[in-house]
């Protein structure tokens, strides 16, 4: 969640539950799903993986299928799918 941006909400969130990819797009909007898609796994919020234990599952198919990103043209040279990962929220992971 990003608090610093006086437009957002402290109930914004702009991180993947699943991944942990930003790129400053909502994915929920005070708590209200935005039904982007993230374009690293592939999850879409607010259809998808709404619980925590859903969350786990939809991120161990990922990881376990390779973590292949689902925007391939926007995989970034450098991308560290562990660091990428320490930024999912605390309460989804």
């Amino acid at each position: 969640m990003k608090s610093d941006n006086p437009m957002r909400s402290i109930e914004d969130e702009d991180v993947c539950r699943v991944c942990g990819y930003t790129d400053d797009c909502l994915f929920f909007e005070d708590t209200w799903p935005t039904h982007i898609i993230c374009s690293c796994c592939g999850w879409e919020s607010g259809t998808q993986a709404l619980d925590v234990s859903a969350t786990r599952e939809y991120r161990g198919y990922w990881t376990g299928q390779g973590a292949e990103w689902f925007s391939r043209g926007a995989r970034p040279k450098d991308w560290d799918l562990l660091k990428q990962l320490r930024n999912i929220p605390e309460d989804w992971r």
